[in-house]
């Protein structure tokens, strides 16, 4: 088994680091960091490059059991890697885009403004109304029976969200809230008081820009 400490000089991703800075580490060499050293049979390059692999495959399916299936990867690291990415997440979602006002909102969706089906989607934003993520419900024709507050809120009580934002498209690029629109809005306004997590508006988007129901004083 070798350790840190067993690797040579130019392959220790601490000296490395020390030397180049964090940026120039690879992926694996930042977990072989993290790691500290192997099991026999297998050395800490090894183990890192497979928790890569992991990662690359689906970050969004890790989880404890996931890394504790890696041959060597014990409860005590992968707790470790586990909180070191929930870290990060946290104090990226601190420096993340904030969302001030509807027009904020279309800028961050604008690529949905023009698409030729109806998306309905969601933002989910923390007390400080940075976006914590955005999320795609559902495509396809907007009304009432599809809309399910299930659906819409369950990202945000996931997030831990203070307030969410809804948005749909409209492709045939008419900026007029349908009394579909209207109906679903008040259905989720009335649900977020429940759920405890503010619906801060609904914006409709096309291509010739965008209304909000909070501008004009629909919510």
């Amino acid at each position: 088994m070798k350790t840190m400490h067993e690797l040579l000089d130019f392959d220790k991703p601490r000296e490395k680091l020390v030397a180049k800075g964090v940026e120039a580490l690879k992926n694996e060499e930042l977990l072989a960091i993290l790691l500290g050293s192997g099991i026999q049979g297998k050395d800490v390059r090894k183990l890192a490059k497979e928790i890569v692999a992991m990662l690359d495959k689906d970050f969004e399916a890790l989880s404890l059991n996931a890394l504790c299936d890696i041959h060597g990867l014990g409860i005590a690291k992968a707790s470790q890697i586990l909180a070191s990415i929930e870290l990060s997440k946290r104090y990226l979602i601190c420096s993340n885009k904030r969302i001030t006002d509807a027009k904020d909102v279309y800028e961050e969706l604008k690529s949905f403004s023009t698409k030729s089906q109806e998306h309905f989607l969601t933002i989910t934003l923390d007390s400080a109304s940075h976006i914590i993520n955005t999320c795609t419900v559902f495509i396809g024709t907007l009304n009432q029976s599809l809309v399910h507050p299930r659906e819409v809120f369950s990202d945000a009580i996931a997030d831990r969200a203070a307030g969410i934002i809804i948005a749909h498209n409209h492709p045939s690029g008419t900026l007029e809230a349908s009394r579909a629109d209207v109906a679903i809005t008040q259905r989720l306004k009335e649900v977020s008081k429940l759920v405890g997590i503010e619906l801060l508006d609904h914006v409709i988007l096309s291509k010739h820009g965008y209304y909000s129901f909070s501008d004009e004083g629909l919510l």
